[in-house]
């Protein structure tokens, strides 16, 4: 490796998107729920374990993984699964969060299915965590609370965001962004939670309840970030692509609005980030999945947006494996795209060092005030 590589493998993240790893064994299902996770997109468990393992991500589990937990480059998928039963997932976590190399990383809890809390993520893989409170979370409790839905919902952000460092927002898993995004009057608020509250007030999908959750987060002022792109199919893909948001950009003042994965739209998050001073974007989750194929998506993302609206995040989720990949692989991504950029004589390497550090921690820093 030149310079560049050698800078990019060992500078210090800022993980903005993230969740936990499994907090427990699966004894039952070990293998099938590994090779399950694999393949983001489908919410069915995998017919074959080959179906999860003959994937990019896959492959890339086997190359980049293996050697840490003891085994060798591109082994079988039998040898890696029987290894991840004998380390459990603690074990795995120990062997390959370390090695990511991130000093914070901003937890998204709203997504609670056996996951670790943020403070043991960063008590097994190094550093800090602060937490990014999920606003439909913040609904649920609001629905289960007594007296005005609206009063209830304010109170509970407020108490919450208290001590996190952004609000996020699953729009794209209940209804995606066309339509109206504005801010609905307080009589239609209540009117909506009474009708929610009558059925149960769970999961939730009124369009009315989720505008007036996304304008309470605005009004905080804190970072406020939305799935884009990609995730399983619970999410509408088409209703997903981040143009649609542009009237609600329009109206979002100077709250930092946080696009988060992107894909297949990295090049709409790209132009939003470049129309838009309060808008930024990542490439988390994607990175992994895409694996050997993350380099060229990493270089997409270097093509419209602004530097200083780049952020590195891997949201990583249940395998430890994608909290790891996430960061090999965008370590090596960024440093072949910048490094093609300085051989051609259209960057410097200093330039080329300054990205790599804005990406990696600085803009993070920046815009979450960490």
């Amino acid at each position: 490796m030149g310079t560049i590589g050698e800078h990019a493998a060992s500078v210090s993240l800022i993980d903005h998107h993230v969740h936990g790893f499994w907090a427990a064994d699966s004894p039952d299902a070990h293998d099938t729920r590994f090779a399950s996770a694999l393949l983001e997109a489908d919410t069915a468990a995998v017919r074959s374990l080959d179906d999860g393992f003959d994937t990019q991500v896959g492959f890339a589990v086997r190359a980049h993984c293996a050697p840490l937990l003891g085994l060798e480059r591109h082994c079988s998928a039998t040898d890696y699964l029987r290894r991840r039963r004998e380390l459990g997932e603690t074990g795995v976590a120990q062997a390959l969060l370390p090695a990511a190399g991130v000093a914070q990383w901003l937890v998204d809890t709203g997504f609670d299915v056996g996951l670790v809390s943020p403070e043991e993520l960063a008590a097994v893989g190094g550093g800090v965590a602060h937490e990014v409170v999920r606003l439909e979370q913040i609904a649920e409790d609001a629905a289960a609370a007594s007296g005005g839905y609206a009063d209830a919902f304010v109170e509970i952000l407020h108490r919450r965001a208290a001590g996190a460092v952004a609000t996020k927002s699953i729009l794209a898993y209940r209804g995606g962004f066309g339509g109206d995004l504005g801010d609905p009057p307080p009589a239609l608020v209540e009117l909506a939670a009474q009708r929610w509250r009558d059925d149960g007030g769970v999961r939730l999908t009124d369009r009315i309840l989720l505008r007036f959750g996304l304008h309470r987060a605005l009004d905080l002022g804190l970072p406020l970030q939305f799935h884009i792109g990609f995730g399983d199919r619970d999410a509408d893909l088409a209703a997903s692509n981040p143009l649609l948001l542009t009237d609600f950009l329009r109206d979002s003042g100077d709250t930092p609005i946080m696009l988060l994965h992107c894909y297949p739209f990295e090049r709409e998050a790209g132009y939003l980030a470049q129309a838009f001073g309060n808008v930024h974007l990542d490439g988390g989750l994607a990175i992994h999945h895409l694996g050997a194929r993350s380099g060229a998506f990493i270089a997409r993302l270097l093509e419209m947006a602004p530097f200083s609206k780049l952020l590195y995040s891997s949201d990583g989720c249940g395998p430890a494996e994608f909290h790891h990949l996430g960061a090999a692989l965008w370590r090596t991504g960024i440093a072949r795209a910048v490094q093609s950029f300085v051989d051609a004589d259209e960057w410097s390497r200093a330039d080329a060092i300054r990205v790599i550090d804005m990406i990696a921690h600085g803009n993070a820093r920046r815009v979450y005030r960490l």
